[in-house]
């Protein structure tokens, strides 16, 4: 971290920024992938917590420029994590002053089933939407997933193991606030792994419904044809 005070228009303002990646949260990040032209003050204001209206009241601009070469090394730093395969092999989650530990199982299995649906229709559309502005041919090659589909997943998949609670769709999207407290650096390369490594997952939604309808019509109507012929 780095900390400096500055001097404002009605006193002084203490910010606190970090200077390496593993001290960056993935809500950070989502908050700053979330704004395209993102500037310096807001990343700033993101990355210290701090409400940009107060940053806006320091003196002198020339201050902030402390700030700039580590902003620029976090986002180097992003790029490199997304090459990233070290799946850590626990996650610690911190609420109401307790710390939880979680082991990551090391074949990511989705489970319960309702997580993995959940899970399968994010990826799903995630995919589906790249290929669909960009192509399908090597699409895997140019293919980063948004952090916000990330977040989404990593709550289906750790809601259950966390809370200790039965699967609920609903609280687990929900639980994405406590995901996005997760350390980027923990929680990438996970979701990273969900959406290169199980390319099934990928696949349209099928209704498995109607075939089942049309199969039982069928039935039916060969069971007619049998009793007309007796």
């Amino acid at each position: 971290m780095i900390e400096k005070t500055l001097k404002t228009t009605d006193g002084k303002l203490r910010i606190k920024i970090p200077t390496l990646l593993n001290e960056v949260t993935l809500g950070q990040m989502m908050e700053m992938q979330g704004k395209p032209n993102l500037n310096d003050l807001e990343a700033i204001s993101v990355l210290s917590g701090i409400p940009i209206e107060e940053l806006q009241n320091v003196r002198n601009i020339d201050d902030f420029a402390v700030f700039e070469d580590y902003i620029l090394s976090l986002s180097h730093q992003i790029k490199y994590l997304y090459n990233s395969d070290a799946i850590p092999a626990k996650i610690n989650f911190y609420s109401d002053k307790q710390s939880t530990t979680v082991d990551v199982i090391r074949n990511l299995s989705v489970e319960p089933s309702g997580a993995f649906m959940a899970a399968r229709d994010i990826i799903a559309d995630e995919i589906n939407e790249h290929i669909k502005q960009y192509g399908e041919d090597n699409w895997k090659e140019n293919f980063n997933p948004s952090l916000k589909a990330c977040c989404q997943v990593l709550a289906h998949y750790f809601f259950c193991r966390v809370t200790n609670k039965r699967y609920n769709e609903y609280e687990a999207e929900e639980f994405t606030n406590e995901i996005k407290k997760l350390r980027v650096v923990e929680a990438l390369p996970i979701s990273k792994h969900f959406f290169t490594c199980y390319p099934s997952l990928s696949k349209q939604k099928t209704n498995f419904w109607f075939p089942f309808l049309q199969f039982w019509k069928k039935r039916l109507g060969l069971n007619r044809l049998k009793s007309l012929n007796i």
